[in-house]
Protein backbone atom coordinates (compact mmCIF):
# COMPACT_ATOMS: atom_id res chain seq x y z
CA UNK A 1 0.00 0.00 0.00
CA UNK A 2 1.15 3.31 -1.35
CA UNK A 3 0.83 6.48 1.00
CA UNK A 4 1.48 10.22 0.57
CA UNK A 5 1.04 13.36 2.92
CA UNK A 6 1.38 16.98 1.84
CA UNK A 7 0.63 19.92 3.22
CA UNK A 8 -0.38 21.75 0.06
CA UNK A 9 -0.67 25.11 1.83
CA UNK A 10 -4.41 25.64 -0.08
CA UNK A 11 -5.76 23.15 -2.43
CA UNK A 12 -7.33 25.87 -4.75
CA UNK A 13 -3.79 27.22 -5.23
CA UNK A 14 -2.06 23.97 -5.33
CA UNK A 15 -4.53 22.90 -8.48
CA UNK A 16 -3.11 25.86 -10.10
CA UNK A 17 0.43 25.11 -9.51
CA UNK A 18 0.07 21.61 -11.14
CA UNK A 19 -1.25 19.36 -8.47
CA UNK A 20 -3.63 17.07 -10.50
CA UNK A 21 -0.91 16.73 -12.88
CA UNK A 22 1.47 15.44 -10.25
CA UNK A 23 -1.33 13.12 -8.67
CA UNK A 24 -1.57 11.65 -11.93
CA UNK A 25 1.84 10.84 -12.10
CA UNK A 26 2.03 8.77 -9.09
CA UNK A 27 0.60 5.27 -8.35
CA UNK A 28 -0.46 6.14 -4.77
CA UNK A 29 -3.58 4.24 -2.68
CA UNK A 30 -3.80 7.11 -0.29
CA UNK A 31 -3.28 10.97 -0.52
CA UNK A 32 -3.37 12.71 2.65
CA UNK A 33 -3.37 16.05 2.73
CA UNK A 34 -3.44 19.10 5.48
CA UNK A 35 -4.34 22.70 5.30
CA UNK A 36 -6.74 22.49 2.50
CA UNK A 37 -7.97 25.91 3.31
CA UNK A 38 -11.19 25.13 1.45
CA UNK A 39 -14.65 24.47 2.26
CA UNK A 40 -16.06 20.83 -0.05
CA UNK A 41 -18.38 23.05 -1.96
CA UNK A 42 -15.31 25.72 -2.99
CA UNK A 43 -13.63 23.13 -5.19
CA UNK A 44 -14.38 20.04 -6.89
CA UNK A 45 -11.56 17.82 -5.39
CA UNK A 46 -11.90 14.38 -7.08
CA UNK A 47 -9.67 12.19 -8.46
CA UNK A 48 -11.01 9.31 -10.81
CA UNK A 49 -11.17 6.19 -8.62
CA UNK A 50 -10.61 7.25 -5.09
CA UNK A 51 -13.42 8.41 -2.49
CA UNK A 52 -12.50 11.86 -1.15
CA UNK A 53 -13.16 12.48 2.87
CA UNK A 54 -12.74 16.20 3.71
CA UNK A 55 -12.72 17.65 7.01
CA UNK A 56 -12.74 21.89 6.83
CA UNK A 57 -12.22 24.00 9.47
CA UNK A 58 -15.30 26.29 10.56
CA UNK A 59 -13.19 29.69 10.01
CA UNK A 60 -13.18 29.95 6.09
CA UNK A 61 -9.54 30.11 4.03
CA UNK A 62 -8.25 28.49 6.94
CA UNK A 63 -6.46 24.76 8.13
CA UNK A 64 -8.53 21.93 7.08
CA UNK A 65 -7.62 18.02 6.14
CA UNK A 66 -8.16 16.00 3.81
CA UNK A 67 -7.87 11.95 2.82
CA UNK A 68 -7.91 10.24 -1.15
CA UNK A 69 -8.39 6.70 -0.80
CA UNK A 70 -8.14 4.51 -3.32
CA UNK A 71 -9.29 1.45 -1.47
CA UNK A 72 -12.67 1.59 0.21
CA UNK A 73 -12.58 1.63 4.02
CA UNK A 74 -13.90 -0.33 6.49
CA UNK A 75 -15.00 3.65 7.97
CA UNK A 76 -13.85 7.18 9.04
CA UNK A 77 -14.29 9.48 11.53
CA UNK A 78 -13.57 13.46 11.94
CA UNK A 79 -11.49 14.39 15.53
CA UNK A 80 -9.94 13.39 18.58
CA UNK A 81 -13.57 13.04 20.02
CA UNK A 82 -13.51 14.05 23.45
CA UNK A 83 -10.06 14.99 23.95
CA UNK A 84 -9.57 18.13 22.74
CA UNK A 85 -12.53 20.39 20.91
CA UNK A 86 -11.20 20.51 17.05
CA UNK A 87 -13.33 23.12 15.37
CA UNK A 88 -9.84 23.69 13.04
CA UNK A 89 -10.51 20.73 10.87
CA UNK A 90 -6.77 18.94 11.86
CA UNK A 91 -7.44 15.35 12.39
CA UNK A 92 -9.41 12.32 10.17
CA UNK A 93 -9.38 8.78 11.02
CA UNK A 94 -9.77 6.20 8.18
CA UNK A 95 -9.96 2.72 9.44
CA UNK A 96 -8.92 -0.04 6.69
CA UNK A 97 -9.07 -4.07 7.92
CA UNK A 98 -5.64 -4.38 8.67
CA UNK A 99 -5.14 -1.00 10.37
CA UNK A 100 -5.60 3.03 11.00
CA UNK A 101 -4.67 5.39 9.25
CA UNK A 102 -4.78 9.22 10.82
CA UNK A 103 -3.94 12.30 9.38
CA UNK A 104 -2.85 15.50 10.95
CA UNK A 105 -2.39 18.88 10.93
CA UNK A 106 -0.38 20.26 13.97
CA UNK A 107 -1.27 23.43 15.56
CA UNK A 108 1.78 25.75 15.46
CA UNK A 109 3.05 27.44 18.53
CA UNK A 110 3.25 30.72 16.36
CA UNK A 111 5.07 34.01 16.67
CA UNK A 112 6.77 34.77 19.85
CA UNK A 113 5.35 31.07 21.38
CA UNK A 114 1.85 32.68 22.03
CA UNK A 115 0.14 29.15 21.20
CA UNK A 116 2.41 26.78 22.58
CA UNK A 117 0.32 25.97 25.77
CA UNK A 118 -2.63 25.28 23.42
CA UNK A 119 -0.09 23.09 21.08
CA UNK A 120 1.28 20.94 24.44
CA UNK A 121 -2.43 20.32 25.00
CA UNK A 122 -2.51 18.88 21.04
CA UNK A 123 0.46 16.96 21.98
CA UNK A 124 -0.67 15.19 24.74
CA UNK A 125 -4.79 14.73 23.24
CA UNK A 126 -3.24 13.46 20.02
CA UNK A 127 -0.66 10.56 21.51
CA UNK A 128 -3.75 9.92 23.65
CA UNK A 129 -5.79 9.35 20.60
CA UNK A 130 -3.45 7.15 18.84
CA UNK A 131 -2.21 5.02 21.18
CA UNK A 132 -6.23 4.25 22.25
CA UNK A 133 -6.55 3.45 18.92
CA UNK A 134 -3.11 1.07 18.48
CA UNK A 135 -5.33 -1.00 21.39
CA UNK A 136 -7.08 -1.69 18.53
CA UNK A 137 -5.22 -2.42 15.39
CA UNK A 138 -1.48 -1.35 14.14
CA UNK A 139 -1.76 2.77 13.16
CA UNK A 140 -0.16 4.89 10.56
CA UNK A 141 -0.66 8.57 11.27
CA UNK A 142 1.23 11.62 8.81
CA UNK A 143 1.28 14.80 8.09
CA UNK A 144 2.63 17.93 8.73
CA UNK A 145 3.85 18.03 12.88
CA UNK A 146 5.14 21.51 13.01
CA UNK A 147 8.18 20.17 14.80
CA UNK A 148 12.00 19.28 13.67
CA UNK A 149 12.37 16.60 16.35
CA UNK A 150 15.99 16.30 16.30
CA UNK A 151 18.99 18.83 15.20
CA UNK A 152 19.28 16.93 11.68
CA UNK A 153 16.02 17.50 11.00
CA UNK A 154 16.69 21.20 10.44
CA UNK A 155 19.41 23.50 8.28
CA UNK A 156 20.03 26.14 11.16
CA UNK A 157 19.05 23.80 14.75
CA UNK A 158 21.27 26.76 17.01
CA UNK A 159 19.95 29.77 15.90
CA UNK A 160 16.23 28.63 15.78
CA UNK A 161 16.58 26.43 19.13
CA UNK A 162 13.34 27.87 21.00
CA UNK A 163 11.71 29.16 18.27
CA UNK A 164 7.92 27.76 17.18
CA UNK A 165 8.53 24.51 15.73
CA UNK A 166 11.85 23.96 17.35
CA UNK A 167 11.05 24.15 21.27
CA UNK A 168 12.13 21.67 23.79
CA UNK A 169 8.31 21.25 24.61
CA UNK A 170 7.71 20.44 20.94
CA UNK A 171 10.35 18.47 20.88
CA UNK A 172 9.30 16.41 23.86
CA UNK A 173 6.11 15.81 22.12
CA UNK A 174 7.18 14.18 19.21
CA UNK A 175 9.80 11.96 21.54
CA UNK A 176 6.52 10.75 23.29
CA UNK A 177 5.28 9.10 20.58
CA UNK A 178 8.41 7.08 19.97
CA UNK A 179 8.23 6.65 23.49
CA UNK A 180 5.20 5.00 23.14
CA UNK A 181 6.08 2.88 20.45
CA UNK A 182 5.75 4.62 17.09
CA UNK A 183 8.41 4.73 14.43
CA UNK A 184 9.51 7.84 12.22
CA UNK A 185 9.69 5.72 9.06
CA UNK A 186 11.83 7.95 7.47
CA UNK A 187 14.71 7.44 10.18
CA UNK A 188 14.22 3.53 9.65
CA UNK A 189 15.97 3.98 6.65
CA UNK A 190 18.03 6.87 6.93
CA UNK A 191 18.93 7.71 11.08
CA UNK A 192 21.30 10.32 11.03
CA UNK A 193 21.87 11.62 8.13
CA UNK A 194 20.59 15.95 7.94
CA UNK A 195 19.59 17.20 4.86
CA UNK A 196 16.52 15.88 4.26
CA UNK A 197 13.13 18.64 4.69
CA UNK A 198 9.91 19.04 3.81
CA UNK A 199 9.04 23.01 4.01
CA UNK A 200 10.95 25.77 3.33
CA UNK A 201 10.35 29.50 3.93
CA UNK A 202 9.11 31.39 0.54
CA UNK A 203 11.88 33.87 1.35
CA UNK A 204 13.83 34.26 -1.77
CA UNK A 205 16.47 31.09 -2.37
CA UNK A 206 16.09 29.54 0.49
CA UNK A 207 14.83 26.42 -1.02
CA UNK A 208 17.20 26.27 -4.06
CA UNK A 209 19.79 26.26 -1.07
CA UNK A 210 18.19 23.91 0.92
CA UNK A 211 17.96 25.99 4.57
CA UNK A 212 14.80 23.80 5.65
CA UNK A 213 13.01 22.11 7.95
CA UNK A 214 11.93 18.63 8.08
CA UNK A 215 8.12 18.40 9.90
CA UNK A 216 6.14 16.51 7.74
CA UNK A 217 5.75 13.14 8.61
CA UNK A 218 4.52 9.34 8.55
CA UNK A 219 4.76 7.31 11.96
CA UNK A 220 3.71 3.82 12.40
CA UNK A 221 3.21 1.57 14.75
CA UNK A 222 6.39 -0.60 15.62
CA UNK A 223 4.50 -4.22 14.61
CA UNK A 224 4.49 -2.94 11.74
CA UNK A 225 7.59 -2.73 10.83
CA UNK A 226 8.64 -5.59 9.23
CA UNK A 227 5.70 -4.44 6.09
CA UNK A 228 7.68 -1.50 5.94
CA UNK A 229 8.90 -0.76 2.55
CA UNK A 230 10.36 2.38 1.88
CA UNK A 231 10.00 5.91 3.74
CA UNK A 232 10.53 8.87 1.03
CA UNK A 233 10.46 12.59 0.91
CA UNK A 234 9.80 14.34 -2.43
CA UNK A 235 11.60 17.56 -2.99
CA UNK A 236 11.42 17.76 -6.37
CA UNK A 237 7.60 18.05 -6.27
CA UNK A 238 7.02 22.12 -6.28
CA UNK A 239 3.37 23.50 -5.44
CA UNK A 240 3.21 24.08 -1.94
CA UNK A 241 5.82 25.25 0.84
CA UNK A 242 6.28 21.81 1.66
CA UNK A 243 6.84 19.01 -0.34
CA UNK A 244 5.11 15.64 0.02
CA UNK A 245 6.17 12.65 1.95
CA UNK A 246 5.60 8.79 1.43
CA UNK A 247 5.62 5.61 2.81
CA UNK A 248 4.92 1.99 1.19
CA UNK A 249 3.68 -0.90 3.22
CA UNK A 250 3.46 -4.39 2.80
CA UNK A 251 0.35 -5.83 4.24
Amino acid sequence: MKLLSWNVNGIRAAIRKGFYEFAGSVDVDVFCLQEVRALPEQVDLALPGYRTIWNPAERKGYSGTAVLTRREPVGWSLGLGDLLADDEGRVINVEYPEYHLVTVYTPNAQHELTRLEYRCRWDAAFLAHVDRLQQDKPVVFCGDLNVAHREIDLANPRSNRGNAGFTDEERAGFSAFLDRGFLDTFRVFCPDEGGHYSWWSNRAGVRERNVGWRIDYFLASRRLQPGLLSATILPHVMGSDHCPVGMELAL
